[in-house]
């Protein structure tokens, strides 16, 4: 489970480390999947993270899911579901089928890419409120509000992510799509992160009572 927040971190950090080759390239204005688009340097080691991340949170899924089926069978199994969504069509599909350098959906490529990760970041945007319900039945109150918390917040940073290329708000806050999807993935990111760092403290714990 600790590979979890790994990889999260890595997923938000590995753009930074590419962003270099791409002249011209702007991270608060730009989203990150324009960084696997073929015209820009290095997109091949951005496109195989995306399979390799997708892969990963696929296979830890399982674990995710067998921790929260000890408090509800039935949330372990939506959230099972919101994670591997994600991990299809917002990580593994998007790094096969690249996106343009704009948000045109032309190609077959950019419509599987753009529909996938549409589709995916839609989902994990609810994997926090599970967690905040999930452990609110364990009676884990301040990890639920702090999941609930994250919820909202990526709920409000996806939705300005949503709006920012809208004519209409070109020249406002809302234009810098590149920062509202790096804080809607940190948000969403977060509290599943916690959980498994949780689990391996809970772990450590229980082994030195032994």
């Amino acid at each position: 489970m600790l590979i979890l927040p790994i990889v999260f971190i890595l997923d938000l950090l590995i753009p930074f480390t590419l962003a270099p080759a791409y002249k011209g390239y702007n991270h608060l204005t730009q989203v990150m999947s324009v960084l696997g688009n073929s015209k820009v340097p290095l997109h091949s080691v951005y496109n195989t993270w995306l399979v390799v991340f997708g892969i990963t949170l696929a296979v830890t899924n399982f674990k995710v899911y067998a921790i929260v089926s000890e408090g509800s069978r039935l949330i372990a199994v939506i959230l099972f579901v919101i994670l591997l969504v994600y991990a299809i069509g917002g990580c593994i599909l998007s790094g096969l089928f690249s996106v343009g350098e704009g948000k045109s959906l032309n190609s077959l490529s950019e419509k599987i890419h753009g529909y996938g990760s549409v589709i995916g970041f839609t989902c994990l945007t609810f994997a926090p409120l599970l967690l905040g319900i999930y452990t609110y039945k364990r009676n884990n109150i301040k990890f639920s509000i702090f999941s609930i918390g994250c919820f909202i917040l990526a709920l409000l940073c996806f939705s300005c992510f949503v709006m920012g290329d809208k004519p209409n708000c070109k020249n406002t806050f809302l234009a810098f799509e590149g920062l509202w999807q790096r804080l809607s993935l940190l948000f969403m990111y977060l509290p599943l992160g916690c959980l498994a760092l949780f689990e391996k403290w809970k772990m450590g714990e229980e082994y030195d009572r032994l």
